[in-house]
């Protein structure tokens, strides 16, 4: 008598790799959900200047100790706790009637190391200033820097009105339809100084300048 055939096995195979598959889509959409809140969060951080929620780097400078966020650091070489002679930092400032945060490179030093822009506004500027003046900033007297001195294409803004004014040197820039390069100098009451590097548009925020820098320097200890 002839064996009655085998029944045939269901067909589960394609069914279970259908709902393998779907549970690894469903996977990989939670941790790319998950990258692109991490990417998110990290450019807002570095974008505000403020290093929220990034991990931070004690260092000591002139005697004081400054808790500084990783990504505020220009130089990936400085990133190292302990005893320092100078620190480069790149932030941002929030001043009134710029639509978006004002970069700025900061250097700290000891104070015997810089002399505040104000200072050298008496002691050298005043004696290097050339015939005309430099119009552009409301507020701000400009006044361009002999060629003859090594200064090529500068010029010194300054509040005339004020003791202690805001000075900032400013170099005309290389390339064409570049803004200009400014410095500015100041001493902290930490006993520290900064030095200030931002483009020349920033220079219509001046009189908010200073403070909207203080309430940087002041995160990370350097007031």
């Amino acid at each position: 008598m002839p064996a009655s055939p085998l029944p045939a096995a269901p067909n589960t195979g394609a069914g279970h790799i259908a709902y393998n598959l779907a549970g690894i889509s469903v996977i990989v959409l939670m941790m790319a959900v998950g990258l692109a809140y991490v990417v998110d969060m990290a450019g807002r951080n570095g974008a505000d200047g403020k290093g929220n929620g990034a991990s931070a780097i004690t260092q000591t400078i002139g005697g004081r100790d400054l808790t500084i966020p990783e990504n505020w650091f220009r130089y990936g070489e400085q990133m190292r706790p302990g005893f320092v002679t100078q620190i480069d930092l790149d932030v941002a400032v929030t001043l009134p009637g710029f639509d978006l945060p004002v970069p700025v490179n900061v250097t700290i030093l000891p104070r015997s190391r810089a002399r505040a822009s104000s200072v050298l506004l008496d002691a050298v500027y005043l004696h290097q200033f050339d015939d005309g003046m430099v119009s552009g900033v409301p507020g701000l007297v400009g006044k361009p820097l002999k060629h003859g001195a090594g200064y090529v294409g500068e010029t010194v803004w300054y509040d005339a009105l004020s003791p202690n004014p805001f000075v900032a040197k400013c170099a005309a820039p290389i390339e064409s339809g570049k803004p200009a390069r400014c410095l500015r100098t100041v001493q902290l009451s930490s006993g520290l100084a900064a030095i200030y590097g931002f483009d020349g548009a920033a220079l219509a925020g001046w009189r908010d300048f200073d403070a909207a820098m203080a309430l940087r320097l002041e995160t990370i200890g350097a007031l």
